[in-house]
């Protein structure tokens, strides 16, 4: 019963929470966006509208990143990528704006903020209050309100001297009703949230097409590039290093009889050199594979990552079972970018990584107390992640307002086994 009441508490409180956004973000962002839309024949709107919108796009990312945390509801991206070499100055705003306009995401999100002011989250909150102020008229609250101004109708109830003591068991009806529906109500204003944004069937299957076909040549593209980063490596590094070890020893071989001193400081430098060549290698192969990933799964991979890092971080892992080893390979590979990116940027002096199995998907967390400010998209510190989980048909979102706390959610369809 405990636990009945505390989740009905607490859905009231989330719904007031939400109230109170859809109240000041979506209004808000609506008004500003349609003035802003509106002002575009004159020019002004070209320098507005790219913000506005993406303040739409966080705001919306926020609203899904809540619906998985809180009712495990799992509403997918449907944004088009941006170009990957934008144009400069206002040429690159002309476009970067027609084509958040031309993105059927984009009126999906226009759609979503109108339903979000009356999506009935307020409910929540509402039935609680309304039960507590059904106990409060009955002990005694009903006389100023009589007093004042006569008879005064609680719900159904006429309330007055004789009549009062029946707020009560109504006031109690009410609480027991949001008892057994608070949770219904989160979970369903995440629902119609879900129903708008997500695209019709045949919209869905256009776009993932397309959305494969742009991640199967971002991935054509980096197995190119890391093989040129393998080729370079190589080259530059463990193959330099054996060259001149094997340069040493054709010395060491001519000077043996007449120089052994010299000779013996050479192979000193050779076995130097091997141990360096080792290292680089060992470095090169982690940098592919690393062998605690193949070895021992995910999570134990990603908190060897993580002792490596200058700034300390905490790894909660929940995965009773291991992903298929392309996912697991993505997903470290994404964590690392992640962490990468929040050691350089963001200022903060601790990390939180979580890993966890939710809804069929692997849901992996990185939140950091930096200053915050993250972004997605072209040329930010986070593409790099979306084109690896692209692959995967993933998803990435960011919550990062201004101040922090930064958190960047990953999540990757799979099978776990």
């Amino acid at each position: 019963m405990m636990a009945k009441i505390r989740g009905a508490v607490v859905a009231g409180a989330r719904g007031l929470a939400l109230a109170l956004t859809a109240l000041i973000g979506s209004v808000l962002l609506f008004t500003l966006t349609t003035v802003s839309i509106a002002l575009i024949p004159i020019g002004v709107g070209l320098f507005t509208t790219p913000g506005l919108l993406s303040l739409v796009r966080t705001h919306v990312a926020r609203r899904r990143l809540l619906a998985a945390q809180w009712s495990k509801v799992r509403i997918p991206v449907h944004y088009r990528p941006f170009p990957r070499r934008p144009h400069k100055g206002l040429v690159g705003r002309v476009e970067r704006c027609a084509q958040m306009l031309k993105d059927p995401a984009t009126w999906r999100d226009m759609r979503w903020l109108l339903a979000d002011m009356t999506g009935g989250a307020i409910l929540a909150p509402a039935l609680i209050l309304e039960g507590v102020f059904g106990l409060l008229l009955a002990a005694g609250l009903w006389e100023p309100i009589v007093t004042a101004q006569g008879t005064y109708w609680y719900t159904f109830l006429p309330v007055r001297d004789g009549t009062a003591h029946l707020a009560a068991p109504l006031g109690l009806a009410w609480i027991i009703l949001a008892l057994h529906i608070n949770p219904l109500l989160v979970r369903a204003h995440f629902r119609l949230a879900g129903a708008v944004l997500t695209p019709s069937r045949a919209k869905e299957l256009e776009q993932r097409i397309d959305r494969l076909t742009e991640t199967r040549h971002d991935a054509v593209d980096s197995s190119a590039a890391e093989l040129r980063r393998i080729e370079r490596d190589l080259h530059d590094g463990a193959q330099a290093r054996l060259v001149a070890m094997g340069m040493n020893l054709g010395t060491i071989e001519a000077l043996i009889e007449k120089d052994p001193a010299q000779a013996k400081a050479l192979i000193s430098k050779a076995r130097e050199s091997s141990a360096e060549a080792l290292t680089e290698l060992r470095d090169l192969v982690r940098g592919i594979h690393p062998p605690v990933l193949a070895e021992r799964g995910l999570g134990d991979a990603v908190k060897a990552l993580a002792l490596r890092l200058p700034v300390p971080a905490e790894v909660d892992v929940d995965l009773p079972v291991r992903a298929d080893a392309p996912v697991e390979s993505a997903a470290y590979f994404a964590v690392s970018e992640a962490l990468t990116n929040a050691v350089k940027h963001s200022g903060a002096d601790r990390i939180w990584v979580d890993i966890s199995r939710s809804d069929g998907a692997l849901r992996i967390s990185v939140t950091d107390n930096g200053k915050g400010g993250a972004v997605t998209g072209a040329g930010s510190g986070l593409s790099g992640v979306e084109r690896r989980l692209g692959t995967f048909d993933g998803v990435l979102a960011v919550s990062s307002p201004a101040g922090g706390p930064t958190m960047v959610t990953m999540e990757i369809p799979c099978e776990l086994f």
